[in-house]
């Protein structure tokens, strides 16, 4: 359902958030700064699809600095209060990608591969997504173009819940019991809502994207969902949306 954009173009940490014109080229950033023999590094990039909307790359430029200083911050008290013979405290790191999902005429619909390091055996990802309103100029995420999560899974409960079914079984090879809190179905506001499109005109698929610990263990990794949209799904969109999704032919 996603599509990746590769980044071919770069700023440096240091750089103002770039200006950028349609028809840009993808956006890169790299951070590497190490301390007392530790080290933080950070990778934030986007689509040139999000480049040639200067408001969006913006928006994201914003995000991306903001992180930037929240993370180096806690880094750097990490490593204050890091015992001398700790390792694993003293590196951390941050990852995001953003992918074009879907881009219509009036929306671009984005993900966000997420990935973190903050210390211990192992980091923790996940995915984020963000839809922009080409005609408004503003940003919602997936889960708001519906009029709440719980519409939402009550238009997609019975095909959503067995098709993660299927798939946990597949990893498992075991049905868990009951009272497992991974064997129950999460609610769609534990999980990150992706609108697509087949067609290149509306909003005919989704996918429901449940992270580590949401769905499974760490172990069983994440668990995707693809749906095609139908007219349940479309009755669980809010009215001023509803015009830009259509039942998957």
């Amino acid at each position: 359902m996603r599509t990746t954009a590769s980044a071919s173009a770069s700023s440096s940490a240091d750089s103002d958030t770039p200006e950028p014109t349609p028809g840009a080229t993808a956006n890169a950033t790299s951070i590497s700064e190490k301390l007392q023999g530790g080290e933080f590094t950070m990778e934030y990039l986007w689509p040139a699809a999000v480049s040639a909307i200067p408001a969006l790359a913006r928006r994201l430029g914003e995000e991306r600095d903001r992180i930037a200083d929240e993370e180096k911050a806690e880094w750097r008290d990490m490593i204050v209060e890091c015992p001398a013979d700790a390792v694993t405290c003293r590196n951390r790191s941050f990852g995001k990608e953003w992918k074009v999902v879907a881009d219509l005429p009036s929306y671009l619909s984005l993900s966000a591969d997420v990935s973190t390091y903050r210390g211990g055996a192992h980091g923790n990802y996940g995915m984020e997504s963000l839809v922009w309103d080409k005609r408004g100029g503003e940003a919602v995420d997936g889960i708001d173009l519906f009029r709440s999560p719980e519409a939402l899974g009550e238009a997609v409960a019975a095909r959503y819940c067995k098709a993660l079914d299927q798939k946990r079984f597949g990893r498992r090879g075991i049905e868990l019991p009951s009272d497992d809190p991974f064997s129950d179905c999460p609610t769609m506001d534990e999980l990150a809502v992706l609108v697509g499109s087949s067609n290149g005109k509306t909003f005919d698929r989704i996918t429901l994207y449940a992270a580590p610990y949401v769905a499974g263990s760490y172990a069983e990794g994440a668990y995707e969902v693809d749906l095609d949209i139908d007219r349940a799904v479309i009755a669980s969109v809010k009215p001023a949306y509803r015009r830009d999704f259509s039942v998957r032919r």
